[in-house]
């Protein structure tokens, strides 16, 4: 089983120091630079395009599509920034490889930089995660001194500097335009698009906006190939990917597969559920997705897989609940955020986060009242579409899909608490059994 497993971007995390520049050199790092600045930069962004590399931060634009949109006959400095503002319920995977091997992403910063023709990078990092600024403030530093970084690269005439900015914190700067103006020093809000980031992004000048494992994915398709990264994968979902497995299973973590691994086979790699435990329902990518459910075990996790049974892959994060779980409870506990982070700028998801839970609390008490169904139904399909930016749309996913697969939860919801139809001490009772076993 551990065949199916494809070590790439985190091949390395089991060195010693592997967040150290010598460490990372002792893998073959900074290899796929020395590459790179000897191929012409439309020829980097045809590599990428033909490698069929798609964003791995949730939407799966291709990457090398969205390069070549920079109009390279503005006159406007290029930019690149890496959205690194993890911060999606269940989601974990730019954190652990910015903290295993950030060497690798400042590499494939570069090569993404020379691309599209950038002199200034900017990495955009959550700020409470303090360590990860810190060890990537490090490897930049360690890269400048090697010469990877500064005047005249490797002595190809490339130049270019990497500022790693802190956020304040804020999910709504994971949405790119609002990052955009978190990094310009503004509140951060959602842009009305058009103009589109490739156009007029930050300081109103061209930018490519790609989230941490997009470019990090970036130097081993230089090294490896346009035919090795798209022998993993499936035909229009192609390469390599890091999915978070976490909740009820034996072995949570960061499994990297090939795009198009099924539920069933990652829960085999990650030990099989908790001692005691069924699967009821899942979150192919976060809390922001529709979720699943043990019919679905075999699905496809690739792009077109997931959406063909109506969620979406967006960032991979496997959050696997058992049936000692109130799916109303994890809906609400879900929405609680969304509420908390919306932005304000737009009523649908200011006023419909409010609203969605005021009802789900009185779900949760088990003082439903009549019509409160339809009423979440009502809202959802009146915030869907309507919201500034995907926020609003990502509040709407689990609520729609939680009351399409347990709809009798919620009616039973109308009178009895959702802990006593779900006792949590019935869950901790698995837990202490789990680790027992």
């Amino acid at each position: 089983m551990t065949d199916t497993l494809t070590p790439v971007l985190t091949d390395n995390w089991d060195e010693d120091r592997a967040w150290t520049l010598a460490a990372y050199e002792r893998r073959g790092g900074y290899e796929a630079l020395k590459q790179a600045v000897r191929i012409d930069p439309d020829d980097l962004i045809a590599l990428v395009k033909d490698s069929g590399l798609r964003g791995r931060g949730g939407a799966g634009f291709p990457t090398g599509m969205k390069w070549s949109f920079i109009p390279q006959d503005n006159p406007q400095p290029k930019y690149l920034v890496v959205n690194a503002d993890e911060s999606e319920p269940g989601t974990c995977k730019d954190i652990p490889l910015m903290m295993a091997s950030p060497h690798t992403l400042v590499e494939g910063v570069i090569i993404a930089s020379r691309a599209i023709r950038a002199e200034k990078a900017f990495i955009y990092v959550r700020g409470e995660v303090l360590h990860v600024v810190r060890r990537l403030r490090a490897a930049v530093r360690e890269a400048y001194d090697a010469g990877y970084l500064g005047e005249d690269i490797l002595g190809s005439g490339t130049r270019l500097d990497i500022v790693v900015h802190a956020g304040a914190g804020a999910y709504i700067c994971g949405e790119e335009t609002a990052l955009l103006d978190s990094l310009e020093g503004r509140r951060g809000q959602p842009r009305l698009r058009p103009p589109f980031p490739a156009v007029a992004g930050l300081y109103a000048s061209p930018t490519v906006i790609n989230n941490v494992e997009s470019i990090a994915s970036v130097p081993a398709i230089v090294r490896g190939g346009v035919e090795w990264f798209g022998s993993m994968g499936s035909e229009k979902s192609k390469g390599f990917t890091i999915y978070s497995l976490s909740g009820h299973v034996r072995r949570p973590g960061q499994y990297e597969a090939p795009l198009g691994i099924t539920l069933r086979e990652l829960l085999d790699l990650g030990g099989g559920m908790r001692e005691g435990s069924e699967l009821k329902f899942w979150t192919p990518g976060g809390s922001s997705t529709p979720i699943l459910t043990a019919e679905h075990l075999d699905v496809p996790l690739d792009y077109e897989g997931v959406s063909a049974v109506g969620s979406m892959l967006g960032t991979k994060a496997l959050q696997v609940f058992d049936q000692t779980t109130s799916v109303i409870r994890a809906v609400l506990r879900w929405t609680e955020f969304y509420k908390h982070e919306s932005c304000g700028k737009c009523t649908p998801c200011r006023e419909g986060t409010w609203w969605m839970v005021q009802i789900l609390r009185r779900l949760d008490k088990g003082e439903g009242q009549p019509g409160d169904i339809e009423l979440l139904q009502d809202l959802c399909s009146n915030i869907l579409g309507r919201s500034f930016c995907a926020l609003g749309d990502g509040a709407t996913s689990p609520i729609t899909s939680a009351i399409e697969y347990f709809r009798e939860e919620f009616e039973a919801a109308m009178t009895t608490p959702s802990w006593e139809l779900f006792p949590p001490a019935a869950s901790t009772l698995f837990a202490k059994e789990g680790v027992a076993s």
